[in-house]
């Protein structure tokens, strides 16, 4: 029985005073993480001269992404293959429809070009990646249209996949590097601007945990809130369960569009997107000897909507000269919604 489990066992008797004070009182403190994580996260990119984008496409998705890799990880060592597989592709396409939709309607964000067009491309190729590898090379067209294929990420892509992740931080640091903006806007953070940069670093690790253990239990407590109003269970799996995984980069993504910080917003999901295929399914697969299991759900729905939502995102990178508008969140999040409506059954 896993922690997720005992928890949900341990609050489904709770009253309503019990349930919605707790509920409530977790949001609070989610949003005081996410500001935290957002305040240190510009601290560390002006103070290191890094630009905002880079910051949040590498350290701050490296911590909103630990939720799915955990989920990814446990699901495929307690024999859940395609469950494993299923939250990464999931979480994809939330984080880049639902997620980057939402934080576009909040406000136009700002796209620093060169490294959006960067790091947008490896978002696009992790994503053609991951279906490359997982297609089922051996069936007909026919059959893989019908629903009657079934593939398989074997276990050493898992290792070549955390490889690939190795790299990407590394050319990420190396890039980091060249890309010094020299700016220093630090009159808003004035508490952090002269701090040590270990504080800096540490504050930043704390929110991102902070936001990541908050989501944890939050999610639970949601979805006991949910059925005793009578959400149907189909609903839930669907929805709710692939959601949760995401909650820390909508946090993140809503809470810096809110603070004027658009960039990081961007940065987050396009990072987060990449570490989903390297990281999540890459150590997914790396710790047990079959594979992730990929069902015929992966090939008529699944892997098209992710691809679909991937390459909307790079034409509107391609057709927005320096901001993504509300009127392309509102296509991601209609992408999203028409997913959200022929998947009514969960991943399975």
């Amino acid at each position: 029985m896993d922690i997720d489990h005992l928890f949900y066992e341990l609050i489904n008797p709770w009253p309503w005073y019990y349930l919605v004070p707790s509920i409530l009182g977790l949001l609070l403190l989610l949003g005081l993480a996410a500001d935290t994580l957002v305040n240190e996260a510009v601290v560390l990119s002006e103070r290191a001269q890094i630009p905002k984008i880079v910051i949040g496409a590498t350290v701050v998705s490296l911590g909103t992404t630990m939720p799915e890799t955990a989920v990814s990880v446990l699901a495929a060592i307690e024999g859940n293959p395609d469950m494993a597989l299923g939250n990464a592709v999931g979480s994809i396409i939330c984080d880049t429809g639902l997620i980057l939709g939402i934080a576009c309607l909040i406000t136009p964000l700002p796209l620093p070009k060169r490294i959006v067009n960067r790091q947008g491309w490896l978002q696009l190729l992790a994503g053609l990646l991951l279906v490359l590898v997982c297609w089922p090379w051996g069936s007909s067209w026919g059959d893989i249209m019908a629903g009657n294929a079934q593939g398989n990420m074997k276990q050493w892509v898992g290792f070549v996949f955390l490889g690939l992740l190795a790299l990407y931080l590394w050319m990420s640091a190396y890039w980091a590097r060249k890309e010094r903006d020299g700016t220093t806007t630090l009159e808003e953070f004035e508490q952090d601007a002269s701090a040590p940069l270990w504080k800096v670093i540490l504050k930043l690790c704390v929110g991102i945990f902070v936001v990541v253990a908050t989501s944890k239990f939050l999610i639970p407590l949601v979805q006991v809130a949910a059925e005793r109003i009578g959400v149907p269970q189909a609903v839930i799996s669907a929805s709710l369960v692939a959601f949760g995984t995401s909650l820390p980069e909508l946090v993140t993504a809503v809470t810096a569009a809110r603070r004027g910080h658009g960039e990081l917003a961007v940065g987050n999901i396009v990072g987060a997107d990449i570490l989903n295929v390297l990281f999540v399914t890459g150590a997914a697969a790396a710790v047990t000897q079959q594979g992730l299991t990929a069902g015929p759900k992966f090939y008529t729905l699944l892997f098209p909507a992710m691809m679909l939502i991937l390459v909307v995102f790079r034409v509107g990178i391609f057709f927005s000269p320096e901001r993504l508008s509300r009127g392309f969140g509102v296509i991601l999040l209609a992408l999203y919604a028409l997913t959200m409506i022929f998947l009514p059954g969960g991943i399975h």
